[in-house]
């Protein structure tokens, strides 16, 4: 890895490269490292993404996110030890987030102008999101476990990826980051037997502190979360680094926040805002 210091500082990598190691998760080990020059040597997870395989052989879904799953879980409880090192998941980072939709897809890439009382509404529900997330019980989080970062290994599935930007933070993020991907769909109620097969290998202390129903409310609030930052980050992509291709993963990245608006009474305001507005916009730009 050729990471010049003055673009990128790789002792983040280094370090939580160590902790994945010490929970005995396949990702790559540091064999020699020289910090100063930003050259790392490290050990090969081969070259096939879960992306890949699922693409061209998704009757594989179950076993692949089966080993996902329990890898999560290893990194969430054997992380315990190290998650405090990490820097917060903190209320401010998640409304940073949350202004990528508002800043870079509203505004930069669709042009749109929010109305006074919109405004206000976009903030109350931004509010909540960050106050669910903030409410959840705070693990070690990978912070971007999806289907290309992870690597597909005949041992110890899956190689671990990209994990340089862990924090400690919700313990759902992670979880919808793999099963509501923004690469990579599936039907909702795999996602949703998925889910409550992770939810029934938590401890039974969370299980009894944190019922099915308010689990997979977590869940769903905290996919909403990441989708409108995902969305946001895609058109940053786009204006500010010149990489177009990121806006075809847009609509679906949307099509989420849409799909659980029936269940959720306080995301009304953004459902409309995205169907009425943004959707509409989008379609004028394609």
């Amino acid at each position: 890895m050729d990471a010049p210091p003055s673009q990128e500082d790789c002792l983040p990598f280094v370090r939580i490269a160590g902790f994945l190691e010490s929970m005995r998760l396949s990702s790559p080990r540091i064999i020699e490292a020289d910090i100063e020059k930003g050259f790392l040597l490290l050990s090969d997870l081969g070259n096939e993404r879960y992306f890949d395989k699922l693409v061209e052989e998704p009757h594989l879904a179950d076993s692949l996110y089966g080993d996902a799953i329990d890898a999560l879980l290893v990194m969430q409880r054997r992380g315990e030890a190290y998650q405090t090192t990490l820097p917060p998941y903190s209320e401010k980072l998640l409304h940073f987030e949350l202004s990528l939709f508002h800043d870079w897809l509203c505004g930069t890439h669709l042009q749109l102008q929010l109305s006074e009382d919109d405004e206000r509404s976009w903030q109350a529900c931004c509010d909540m999101l960050v106050e669910t997330a903030r409410r959840q019980p705070q693990v070690f989080v990978h912070r971007d476990y999806h289907s290309r970062n992870l690597m597909v290994l005949n041992e110890d599935n899956p190689g671990i990826l990209d994990f340089q930007d862990a924090v400690e933070g919700p313990f759902t993020y992670d979880l919808v980051s793999l099963l509501k991907d923004c690469y990579v769909r599936w039907p909702a109620d795999q996602v949703r037997a998925w889910a409550l097969n992770y939810y029934e290998k938590l401890s039974d202390n969370t299980r009894t502190q944190i019922d099915e129903q308010q689990f997979l409310r977590y869940f769903e609030l905290m996919g909403v979360q990441r989708q409108l930052k995902a969305a946001g980050i895609f058109c940053r992509l786009s204006h500010r680094d010149g990489k177009n291709w990121y806006l075809n993963d847009v609509p679906r990245t949307l099509e989420y926040i849409i799909e659980i608006g029936p269940r959720h009474e306080d995301l009304s305001f953004l459902v409309r805002l995205i169907e009425e507005q943004v959707l509409p916009a989008w379609r004028k730009t394609e």
